[in-house]
């Protein structure tokens, strides 16, 4: 299993250039069974990753362009009524489907983001008042443009405490952005792409995570980083409990792509800016970002022995 991990991370590398820790940080998500949500710019390769991710684990995809006149029954789906049985038919949305990229989410109004909520946290959608599960695994990569451009919503904080990370992909290295000219795009390097592990597999990885071992000082690392949050004068709010579950599936999850069966402080390192910069707000910009730095802060703050 060790050596599908691998070859997975490889792959996906050799259509996303340049971005080794994103890539990972991205497989590490799905392994701990959460969501991911990309903040950038356009044309940076956030939709690349997820295809990539998609076709490498031999996964069902569906995009979702969210836009604002976007409905629920869009994402969800509808029943129609037929003529010939005399009843309605249920017609299911792109939401069924194993990863879902929900693209710019938040160009869509908060009804249509919020339909994303129950599948996301429950793994199942109501509709018509019939409760629907939805195909394991389930996966959903969100990507948002910067709140600074026009026509976009805000994730309410509900909602972005749904995502396990968020990450920035950012600008890719010189030497990175010369090969990507030199060579054949991302489009065709995806359409090379073959699945390296089954879904079947995925699930079994996935059900490996938490016996990942996770040592009682690495769990008291994790605590005080918490704690830190929410004592320090920095930060509007402290991180919640579902943060530090979070936490510690991800270290695992980041620990078992290292090769390890048991959790380091590196781990927790690796894997915390991602996992909290969404879920802090400066004490002084609470309705702004920031949390990016406050993660580096508290990292330096609190000492892992």
């Amino acid at each position: 299993m060790k050596d599908v991990l691998k070859h997975a991370v490889e792959a996906v590398n050799q259509v996303l250039l340049g971005k080794p820790q994103a890539v990972q940080l991205a497989v590490a998500c799905i392994l701990a069974r959460g969501h991911l949500l990309i903040e950038d710019l356009p044309g940076l390769g956030k939709t690349t990753l997820s295809q990539a991710l998609a076709r490498v684990m031999g996964l069902s995809y569906q995009r979702i362009q969210f836009t604002s006149d976007l409905l629920p029954g869009d994402i969800l789906g509808t029943s129609v009524f037929d003529r010939d049985s005399g009843s309605f038919v249920f017609h299911p949305g792109p939401i069924f489907a194993e990863l879902i990229l929900a693209d710019e989410i938040n160009r869509a109004t908060p009804k249509s983001q919020s339909a994303l909520l129950e599948a996301m946290e429950e793994g199942q959608v109501t509709i018509d008042g019939a409760t629907r599960p939805l195909p394991q695994p389930f996966f959903v990569i969100a990507t948002q443009n910067p709140a600074s451009q026009g026509g976009t919503f805000n994730l309410p904080e509900s909602q972005l405490d749904r995502f396990l990370m968020r990450l920035t992909l950012g600008y890719p290295a010189p030497a990175a952005e010369k090969m990507l000219l030199q060579g054949e795009t991302g489009r065709v390097r995806l359409d090379s792409l073959e699945p390296v592990m089954t879904r079947q597999q995925l699930l079994t990885l996935q059900a490996m995570v938490p016996r990942v071992t996770a040592t009682e000082a690495v769990i008291d690392y994790i605590l005080r980083l918490v704690t830190r949050s929410r004592e320090s004068h920095l930060c509007a709010w402290g991180l919640s409990p579902r943060a530090s579950l979070g936490l510690l599936a991800a270290a695992r999850a980041w620990a078992m792509l290292e090769g390890r069966a048991y959790v380091i402080p590196e781990d927790v390192q690796a894997v915390f800016p991602a996992v909290v910069n969404h879920r802090l707000r400066a004490s002084d910009d609470p309705a702004g970002h920031g949390g990016g730095a406050l993660a580096q802060r508290l990292l330096a703050e609190v000492p892992a022995i």
